[in-house]
């Protein structure tokens, strides 16, 4: 018997080891000693008790139980899947059962269908969000992954974002600067997995809940290699002590990575190539057309709600000579500046547009009174009246402002952005520095001819 493969387990009524033999502590890691005497329930791991418990009533009503499949824990603490054969012995009051251990072809059968789910999730997936979460419902069925992120790392400003995360907090947390101490970092840094075991978890204290949970925390990170370098970090993390991860749970995170990283690049190419088709690329700030876009939008939400916007159209005085004299690379920095400072004037929900060279365009949503607007535009005109320095040179500049009102000027968006044109054109015919709204005569009367129409 003790020559068996297999482990012969004898337990009492009151299910309890009575005999175990030899080839038990090579399945369950435990000498036979230490078992017998204890229940066995006391072993199977925590989610298969009550389906195990139902299988022994089904043996002491007589019934056989040829292929009961069910996991136990280890004295190491891995949990090994066991097939069992067993029976009832009326005669001695005993069960009697051989237990198989058919833990690595259980893993095998569950990573290829793992690896194939994987695989045909990323090639066919088209929303990101969507993919994380087919990948977290793949991965939870082969190692503990109750805690589960996604994270990716901005070299440039060495910023972490989540786009996925789920913990038990359910709260994604904010983008925040790469911590030079956290294991995430030495993940991204070096390129390579980390496995921080549980009885390393005091070393992580004081982490978010991002990092690690609590002091018996395993955490298992692999990175998100990209052409390019290093993008971000897949990680799981577990409070299961009777599960750690190992070794061959860093080869099936580190596939899933693969699989998602090129998914991620060609997501974050088309938003780049979809943010470049619609910004300025000097300064970031929205083109003409997606201004015109977001003006057009505007318009129809001020009419359905029965509110008012204005249109700002700006000019630099006296760039071409910053150009001239300090050179384009000057010009350039000033244009750069003077977006930071305009975007800080007006409040979020409102636009800032550069529609070409040294002119810009401010939409100001929602404002009800024309001494609001003026108010405005005298903050954005002292704002960039104070002095820039730029590449070492104090630059000093002044601004021509154009202002059109919506209905007064007009309920289309080209019509709008003309009558702020005359306006600025105006302003700065006048001497520049200051702002002024389109009062034409003509303008008001075509207008209300239109309306009385």
């Amino acid at each position: 018997m003790d020559l068996l493969l297999d482990a012969v387990c004898v337990v009492d009524t009151e299910g309890c080891f009575v005999f175990i033999s030899a080839a038990g502590e090579r399945i369950f890691g435990y000498p036979p000693d230490e078992m017998v005497g204890q229940p066995m329930i006391d072993f199977v791991f925590h989610e298969d008790r009550a389906r195990t418990l139902q299988a022994v009533d089904r043996i002491l009503d007589g019934y056989l139980q040829p292929h009961f499949e069910n996991r136990y824990v280890r004295k190491d603490g891995q949990v090994v899947h066991i097939m069992w054969s067993a029976r009832w012995s009326e005669t001695d009051q005993v069960r009697v059962a051989v237990a198989r251990d058919i833990t690595e072809r259980k893993r095998a059968e569950s990573l290829q269908a793992a690896l194939y789910a994987i695989s045909d999730t990323a090639h066919a997936a088209e929303d990101l969000v969507a993919l994380f979460q087919s990948i977290h419902r793949v991965l939870g069925e082969l190692l503990p992954a109750a805690s589960f992120f996604v994270a990716l790392y901005d070299k440039d400003k060495d910023e972490l974002t989540f786009p996925y995360h789920f913990d038990e907090s359910g709260e994604t947390p904010e983008p925040q600067k790469l911590d030079p101490a956290a294991p995430i970092a030495e993940v991204i840094r070096s390129g390579q997995a980390l496995l921080v075991p549980a009885n390393r978890g005091k070393g992580l204290a004081g982490r978010t809940p991002s990092e690690t949970g609590s002091d018996s925390t395993s955490w298992l990170g692999v990175p998100l290699c990209a052409k390019k370098g290093v993008i971000g970090a897949l990680v799981v993390h577990s409070d299961c002590a009777e599960a750690p991860y190992a070794n061959k749970d860093i080869e099936l995170l580190q596939f899933a990575a693969g699989q998602i990283t090129p998914v991620i690049e060609r997501k974050q190419m088309e938003a780049w190539l979809q943010h470049i088709a619609q910004h300025d690329p000097l300064t970031g700030l929205p083109n003409r057309e997606l201004f015109h876009d977001r003006l057009q939008t505007a318009l129809r939400l001020a009419e359905r709600n029965q509110t008012r916007l204005a249109v700002l159209y700006l000019d630099l005085d006296r760039f071409k000579e910053v150009n001239d004299t300090l050179g384009h690379h000057v010009g350039d920095l000033l244009l750069q500046e003077a977006a930071r400072r305009l975007q800080q004037c007006v409040r979020s929900s409102d636009t800032v547009g550069r529609v070409g060279g040294d002119e810009f365009l401010v939409l100001l949503n929602g404002i009800s009174l024309q001494e609001q607007v003026l108010s405005i535009a005298e903050e954005i005109r002292v704002a960039l009246e104070r002095p820039f320095a730029l590449a070492g040179h104090p630059v000093h500049i002044s601004l021509s402002i154009g202002v059109a009102l919506y209905p007064e000027h007009g309920d289309d968006h080209m019509q709008l952005i003309r009558h702020a044109d005359e306006a600025m054109y105006d302003a700065k015919k006048s001497g520049g520095n200051h702002s002024r709204i389109n009062t034409r005569p003509s303008i008001l009367k075509k207008r209300k001819s239109r309306d009385a129409t």
